[in-house]
């Protein structure tokens, strides 16, 4: 589920606790006492068979560019131009769909293996330098807490981290594990989704319109408060409950429900369901305004309606048209490596804002430009989060490759120079 608007502000000021954008409220994990996507089929070559929707990676492309602006500026607004998290769990959805007309139990078996080695080398520097931090068990949980921290490898629910770590104003400031940790709570909802897929398929092929509403209205229980489940379990069923139409969407999309159905009636139908959410978030605004990752009801049935109209409208393309055609290596990149980039972006963030203040140490310009640095501080943030983006799939992206049984491979941006041939395009599986 998307998290609350709060950009990062720069390293230079000490930053109070400030829960992760992209993450709700209830994924907050509550002060100690002080006494204490996915990956998809291999893709074809445009021409030769069924293989990549180029349409479908373009907009889980701009889904995760979103998210990093997002996660960035805080700007609400964001939350309803583009929910990301609801296409890219619809987007999931259809592909797990047509991957589940193989076997269940290897297709499972494939989506975690895809899924589970990045997480884990991602976790291999976050939870040691949590440690290295003075981290400590917490003794009133007991064992529990160390059968959540295994939640590091297998992500069934939500894993422990240090509520302050760090310093005020230094290199990793107090609230850096909350920031860093935050992006595992869609790791732990994708994999709930892949674990039921084969189950929801069958209620969906039987009960298409049912199954495909039920988690809206669960939503409007769970969400609203009329029933509350505690604990972490409680999180995982929100999630599960706020983002499984968009899921089973995807269902729908894979098996051409939509296209069934005639389009005026789809797309108004659409309509009113996402105006359903904006009129209740209208009554459930937060102190974050239009933020809607955290008004649940509004966030599941704004998120639906938007996927829905983006599905019906899918022109389902095999090559990117000549106005995007300049983007596809980019695209590409960004499909390959989607679990790299979501698990390590916010990690990245927080690294801009030391190397930026840098300049403060550069002769003459901190001098005469440290006004401008400041005021363009965020600015200079976006910038140089790309290139630390690329230098994380240079780093770590190869492991997607290893986990999905592959030949690593440092920037696969789906362009191969052959002898004497012009370069090709090449779409491979990625995360959704």
């Amino acid at each position: 589920m998307t998290y609350p608007n709060q950009p990062f502000p720069p390293a230079r000021q000490p930053l109070p606790h400030q829960p992760l954008p992209h993450q709700p409220s209830h994924h907050r994990q509550t002060p100690p006492p002080a006494s204490s996507p996915v990956k998809a089929e291999p893709a074809t070559n445009p021409g030769t068979k069924p293989g990549r929707d180029r349409y479908l990676d373009l907009l889980r492309a701009v889904a995760l560019v979103r998210v990093v602006v997002f996660h960035l500026f805080g700007w609400a607004w964001l939350t309803v131009i583009f929910p990301s998290m609801g296409v890219m769990f619809a987007l999931a959805g259809s592909l797990m769909a047509r991957s589940l007309a193989r076997p269940a139990w290897g297709v499972i078996r494939s989506r975690l293996r895809r899924l589970l080695p990045p997480m884990w080398a991602f976790a291999a520097l976050v939870v040691p330098l949590m440690f290295a931090l003075s981290w400590k068990p917490v003794r009133e949980e007991g064992l529990w807490w160390f059968i959540r921290l295994g939640c590091y490898i297998l992500p069934i629910g939500s894993p422990p981290f240090p509520y302050e770590s760090g310093s005020p104003g230094g290199l990793l400031e107090e609230s850096w594990a909350d920031q860093a940790v935050g992006p595992l709570w869609y790791i732990r909802a994708y994999l709930w989704f892949v674990l039921a897929s084969p189950l929801l398929l069958k209620a969906f092929r039987k009960l298409p319109w049912a199954t495909m509403l039920a988690p809206i209205g669960l939503t409007a229980v769970l969400g609203t408060g009329l029933v509350t489940v505690p604990g972490a379990a409680g999180e995982g069923l929100l999630d599960f409950a706020v983002f499984g139409s968009c899921w089973i969407l995807g269902f729908a999309h894979n098996d051409g429900l939509l296209q069934r159905v005639p389009r005026y009636l789809v797309v108004s139908s659409a309509a009113i369901v996402m105006g359903f959410g904006l009129w209740w978030a209208s009554g459930h605004l937060t102190e974050e305004g239009w933020n809607l990752d955290e008004i649940p009801l509004a966030q599941s049935t704004w998120s639906f309606g938007f996927c829905v109209i983006l599905l019906v409208y899918a022109p389902s393309w095999r090559q990117l048209p000549d106005r995007l055609a300049g983007w596809d290596g980019l695209i590409t990149l960004a499909n390959n490596r989607a679990v790299t980039i979501y698990l390590w972006h916010n990690l990245l963030l927080m690294a801009t804002s030391p190397i930026i203040d840098q300049l403060w140490n550069v002769p003459w310009v901190g001098d005469h430009l440290g006004t401008y640095i400041d005021q363009s501080y965020t600015v200079l943030m976006l910038i140089l989060i790309w290139p630390l983006i690329g230098v994380a799939i240079l780093a770590v992206g190869w492991v997607e490759d290893v986990a999905a049984k592959r030949r690593p491979r440092l920037w696969p941006n789906g362009t191969r120079k052959e002898p004497g041939k012009a370069p090709r395009t090449l779409t491979d599986a990625h995360a959704g």
